[in-house]
């Protein structure tokens, strides 16, 4: 989720759902120790509960890093052990650490050791030829003896050459099967699904089998399917969001954030799916792409757009009844 899940979107999605954990994007090691930490690790504090996923493969290097999190107040570190890009094989990272799974359980010991944040890991079911389910348990169970007890696990596998990150994300057949029996076979640990999961229907017949659910894409793409997550997922009782007050609650922020000189195209390019198969997406992203170009400093562009989004919406219905 690079360039997407950064706080200005999670800041919006807290007006969706108020109990859903964020993430953040994926933070090397080297970039939390080298680099501009207020940018890489700032975060609103609405934006609790927040998980900061990290990616690296030096223990010591990631119990500094989990000492520096904590600090900045994020509630969970996780370790990424399933990106398949080919920087971060470079950099020995990401999925190609399922191969070395003494070294992931290394790297939780070191941080469970420097912190007392829980941390997590999300992996594959598999990279390469190593895709047997006894290797996954095997991985599973080497990590969890560091003290890990929550695995996401991306229900494909990877292959580290020969396809791009993207096709990795579509083209290694699902097999939701294999974390469902991961989950019986480790009855006592927190078993995390994700992959290919659209909706909240399908969240719901996954928590049949599982612990819990990791949307990723499809909330970046259609951000208003989290619109009744807190009550269908949660039992929360709250008067549910629609997608004008979520744009009305986030305003504020966006003002805020303007004023202090973020480009009013950095808050808004995020928002752009939010009309997703609704009457009026199209008007709503043309207005914030064209006038975030021409007024990069003009934060009611986005009631704007809204305005223009719910006349529409108000003349289709009209049209209809």
């Amino acid at each position: 989720m690079m360039d997407r899940t950064c706080r200005h979107y999670r800041r919006f999605m807290r007006e969706l759902t108020q109990q859903t954990l964020l993430y953040t994007e994926m933070v090397t090691q080297n970039a939390v120790l080298f680099g501009d930490r207020a940018k890489l690790l700032g975060f609103s504090p609405e934006e609790h509960p927040i998980s900061v996923q990290l990616g690296g493969d030096d223990p010591a290097a990631l119990a500094r890093c989990a000492t520096i999190v904590a600090e900045f107040g994020y509630d969970e570190i996780n370790l990424n052990v399933g990106c398949p890009s080919e920087r971060v094989q470079n950099g020995n990272f990401g999925a190609c650490l399922m191969a070395k799974p003494e070294t992931v359980a290394a790297c939780v010991r070191a941080m469970r050791d420097a912190t007392k944040l829980p941390v997590t890991v999300k992996h594959r079911i598999g990279i390469d030829d190593l895709d047997s389910f006894d290797h996954l348990a095997q991985f599973v169970d080497t990590v969890a003896q560091s003290g890990c007890d929550r695995f996401t696990v991306h229900a494909r596998k990877a292959w580290l050459s020969g396809l791009s990150p993207k096709q990795n994300r579509t083209v290694p057949p699902l097999h939701y099967d294999v974390v469902y029996r991961l989950k019986q076979t480790f009855p006592d640990l927190h078993v995390e699904i994700n992959g290919g999961i659209l909706n909240i229907d399908s969240v719901l017949t996954h928590l049949t089998y599982v612990d819990a659910v990791m949307i990723g894409r499809a909330a970046y793409d259609d951000p208003g399917l989290f619109l009744d997550a807190d009550t269908r997922i949660f039992g929360v009782v709250r008067d549910k969001p629609t997608l004008e007050s979520a744009i009305r609650g986030y305003l504020p922020y966006v003002y805020d954030q303007v004023a202090k000189g973020v480009p009013v195209g950095s808050l808004t390019r995020h928002l752009l799916h939010l009309f997703h198969g609704r009457p009026g997406a199209r008007h709503w992203r043309r207005i914030l792409t064209e006038d975030a170009s021409r007024n990069p400093h003009s934060p009611d562009i986005i009631e704007k757009a809204l305005d223009v989004v719910l006349a529409h919406q108000q003349r289709t219905s009209l049209a209809y009844t």
